[in-house]
């Protein structure tokens, strides 16, 4: 098994998530069958929202560049980090380092069938374009809420805490609602990947995509 180091703190529960989602998805008969992490777990990275939605605050890219060296230097083998938002910042991780960079985004649209993706996704997302060259190579066009209002209140409540029978009630309207309007929809936001069992429509959910590419990448 080969090691792949993490770059948490954007939202600690969907870090932990991701964690789960890794060892539920190796069947492993005892401990060293399992993928070995390498977790570099930062809630002072600086927040993407403001940064990019709000144009206001510290540049994450730095924090960000830093923590892929340490990884890198604590002896990870390609670094995986569970953040849509952050793939913003994913050309200075990729600099920062001489380790593979596991793409959320590569890793997610390659298991997306062709086509329009409503997409429930940070509105940062949409502001940079963080799928759009992903997208425009599969032939996929995204379709996003008209009113991306309550779609950031709703990650704004996970990130405090806040993951209740309200906040499942939400996620399946706004699934809902987008669901009408696409040929499938991608949660392309690791705090609404808590928040997934409210969901009964098809979808797929990049935090998925990325367990599974962390898992063969680690088994080589």
């Amino acid at each position: 098994m080969r090691t792949v180091g993490i770059l948490g703190g954007m939202g600690p529960e969907a870090t932990v998530l991701l964690m789960q989602r890794v060892l539920r998805a190796v069947p492993a008969s005892d401990d060293a069958g399992h993928v070995p992490l390498i977790v570099h777990q930062n809630p002072a990275v600086p927040s993407r929202i403001a940064r990019l939605i709000e144009g206001r605050g510290a540049d994450p890219a730095p924090v960000l560049a830093a923590m892929a060296r340490s990884l890198e230097t604590a002896g990870a083998e390609a670094l995986a980090m569970p953040c849509n938002t952050a793939h913003a910042y994913a050309p200075q991780i990729i600099a920062a380092t001489s380790v593979p960079f596991l793409d959320m985004r590569a890793a997610t649209v390659a298991t997306l069938p062709k086509g329009h993706i409503a997409m429930l996704a940070s509105p940062a997302v949409r502001l940079t374009g963080v799928f759009d060259e992903a997208f425009s190579q599969a032939g996929s066009t995204p379709v996003w809420p008209k009113d991306e209002g309550p779609v950031l209140a709703l990650i704004r409540r996970v990130k405090a805490g806040k993951i209740d029978d309200d906040a499942l009630t939400d996620m399946a309207r706004l699934a809902a609602d987008l669901s009408g309007q696409a040929d499938h929809l991608l949660i392309a936001c690791t705090e609404l990947s808590l928040l997934t069992d409210a969901i009964t429509h098809p979808f797929v959910d990049s935090l998925d995509c990325l367990v599974a590419s962390i898992v063969s990448f680690a088994q080589g």
